[in-house]
């Protein structure tokens, strides 16, 4: 995949989804509205990344310009919180790692607002690799809640891919202290919070 896809991935539940929720509000959930949303929803599943081309291009449309999208999707991350990946299970794991997952997302959503002051982005990056062992432990202790063999191997191996990118997060971080480039670390904290996302949609049908 290409280098926005994260924020593909998140153009609709972050950046479109929450701009109808707002409408139905203000009109009351006029079926209009709803039919347009739901247009747009099936859309968007029958053809992934169609919410982002649509916003590019409203964008483009009006001569604005072009600000970072990974900045935009990771800032609005914090106000985020879709009810779709949210697991139902009661037993209180599974309720831990709906906590700690948003919990991460959140502390990521952070990084624009402070990585431009280097004692607090250095308190950031503890309190995320805090949070990123907490979630694999987490994640850990759902696993063997899982009865479906087949499930159990899903999990793990979107466990190892959420590694895999949390050290290129790290390295990513290593490298800012370097050259100063906050759009890398933008975009690898979007993958990190999709590969969040991809746990917790694996664990919800394994385990559901």
């Amino acid at each position: 995949m290409g280098d926005d896809s994260p924020v593909i991935s998140s153009a609709y539940p972050v950046l479109v989804k929450p701009v109808f929720e707002k409408v139905n509000v203000k009109w009351k959930g006029g079926e209009s509205t709803n039919s347009v949303e739901d247009s747009f929803s099936r859309v968007e599943s029958s053809f992934p990344g169609f919410a982002h081309d649509f916003v590019m291009q409203l964008i483009r449309a009006a001569d604005l310009p072009v600000v970072s999208l990974n900045e935009s999707v990771l800032r609005l991350e914090s106000s985020h919180d879709s009810d779709g990946l949210r697991i139902n299970r009661t037993e209180e794991v599974f309720q831990d790692l709906n906590r700690k997952a948003s919990n991460l997302k959140k502390i990521l959503s952070r990084i624009p607002d402070e990585i431009s002051d280097r004692r607090l982005f250095l308190e950031t990056i503890k309190e995320i690799a805090s949070a990123i062992k907490k979630l694999l432990d987490c994640v850990h202790l759902v696993s063997e809640l899982i009865a479906n063999p087949q499930g159990r191997q899903v999990l793990e191996q979107r466990k190892k891919e959420f590694v895999k990118f949390s050290k290129r997060f790290s390295n990513t971080l290593k490298d800012f202290f370097k050259d100063g480039q906050v759009s890398a670390v933008f975009y690898s904290a979007n993958c990190l919070i999709n590969q969040t996302n991809l746990i917790l949609q694996t664990v919800k049908e394994k385990s559901e």
